[in-house]
């Protein structure tokens, strides 16, 4: 098992380590890019999760009652979240399944519960805008959206653009400053 980095700083520098490729990539934006930062690379290690949401619970407004991670990258973040805060979690689909019981929302959500969106990696914010119409439409309110990595592409204004409060863990800048 792998030790958790103790500062953000080496937290920066691993997650650089394991999850930063450089090469040709189609984003979920459709945008090329000639790096990425592979998610899952430091969402499937223990320690760099553990250290990741360590610093993430740390900022979790006061008056969320509720987690919201979409499908795939944010469900891990959600999960480590809400076993670490407390707070339970809800998983947004892109779209309702077809079959079972046909819902894009898993998990119990309530009208006027107040949720924080939790998202792996920001590039334009559109994931993360239609996530939070998702949640909006079934009653939630929905005021932040919190990230491990905003490539600074646009999301962070796309994200406010839409009367929310945006924060990241890290940026890209500061990532590639300290490589």
């Amino acid at each position: 098992m792998t030790a958790s980095p103790s500062t953000k700083e080496e937290l920066g520098k691993k997650i650089m380590e394991v999850a930063y490729k450089r090469g040709e990539f189609i984003l979920s934006s459709g945008k090329k890019s000639d790096y990425i930062f592979d998610k899952y690379a430091f969402e499937t290690q223990p320690g760099l999760l553990n250290a990741i949401t360590d610093y993430l619970a740390g900022m979790i407004p006061p008056d969320t009652k509720r987690l919201a991670g979409m499908e795939v990258g944010g469900i891990p973040l959600a999960t480590a979240l809400s076993v670490k805060t407390g707070l339970p979690f809800v998983i947004i689909r892109k779209t309702a399944k077809g079959h079972g019981i046909t819902r894009q929302i898993e998990g119990h959500l309530s009208k006027g519960d107040e949720v924080l969106l939790i998202e792996d990696v920001i590039t334009t914010g559109g994931q993360s805008a239609n996530g939070v119409g998702i949640l909006r439409s079934a009653g939630a309110v929905v005021n932040k959206v919190l990230c491990v990595i905003d490539r600074e592409e646009g999301g962070r204004e796309n994200i406010k653009s839409k009367d929310l409060v945006f924060d990241a863990l890290f940026t890209r800048s500061a990532l590639i400053a300290q490589k």
